[in-house]
C-alpha cells in the first residue's frame, strides 16, 4: 500500500487558492497510477517515490509544475512548454493545461515500470560550453531586484549558465518575458535553475 505524507497536506493548504485543486488531482492521479507509491518532501516541494523518486510537483505565486524524475523515458515527445516552468507541461494554471487522465496515468506507470527493471536515464553528451555574457535585459532586471542580484553573484559559472542559456534561448518576446520573471521569482527566493532536480550534497 502506498503512504500520503501529512507535508503534503499542509504543503497544498498553505498553496494558493488556483493551485490548491491542481495539487489534489494531481496526487490523486499519481495514487491511482501507482497505488505502492510512496510520499516525501525533497527541497521543499512534494515528491513521489517507487524504487526510486517517480515525479513531483509544486506551487508557486501564478502556476504550478509537475514533472517526472526520468522524463526523457517516460515522455513520449517533449511539450514545447515544458521549458517555461521547472516541470514537463509548462505553467499549470488550471486542471485545463493538464493532459487527459489517462495519457498521465499512462505515463506514471511508465515510470513505475522503468523504476522496477532499474533502468537509469542517459546523461547527455558533455560538449565544450562558450561563455555567455548576460544580456543588458537581464541584468537590468536584477538591478530591480535586490535579493535576485545578490543570489546570482553569489553562484558558480555553470548555475549563471544555466539561467542565461534558458533566457537567451527563448524563441519569442513573450516567452523570454515569462522566462525572465520567473527567474527572478526563483533567485529572489535563492534557487537554482534546477533546483528541483538537483540532488543534495548533504545526501551523499
Amino acid at each position: 500500500m502506498g503512504t500520503r505524507d501529512p507535508r503534503i497536506d499542509a504543503y497544498i493548504e498553505k498553496s494558493a487558492p488556483f493551485a490548491r485543486p491542481i495539487l489534489t488531482y494531481l496526487r490523486s492521479v499519481v495514487h491511482e497510477g501507482c497505488p505502492d507509491v510512496q510520499e516525501t518532501i525533497k527541497w521543499s516541494a512534494p515528491f513521489f517515490d517507487y524504487r526510486g523518486t517517480l515525479c513531483s510537483m509544486a506551487a508557486f505565486k501564478a502556476h504550478c509544475a509537475f514533472g517526472f524524475w526520468k522524463a526523457s523515458l517516460v515522455l513520449d515527445d517533449k511539450n514545447p512548454k515544458a521549458q517555461e516552468a521547472a516541470g514537463h507541461f509548462g505553467r499549470i494554471t488550471s486542471l485545463e493545461d493538464l493532459p487527459p487522465k489517462k495519457q498521465l496515468i499512462g505515463y506514471i506507470r511508465k515510470a513505475v515500470a522503468i523504476n522496477e527493471q532499474g533502468v537509469k536515464a542517459a546523461r547527455p553528451p558533455k560538449h565544450p560550453k562558450k561563455p555567455i555574457r548576460a544580456p543588458a535585459y537581464f541584468m537590468a532586471a536584477l538591478e530591480k531586484n535586490r535579493k535576485a542580484l545578490t543570489t546570482f553573484e553569489s553562484f558558480p559559472p555553470s548555475h549563471k549558465r544555466e539561467y542565461l542559456e534558458w533566457i537567451t534561448t527563448a524563441k519569442g518576446e513573450e516567452t523570454r518575458a515569462r522566462r525572465l520573471a520567473t527567474a527572478m521569482e526563483w533567485l529572489a527566493e535563492g534557487k537554482a535553475m534546477n533546483w528541483m532536480y538537483e540532488k543534495r550534497r548533504s545526501s551523499r
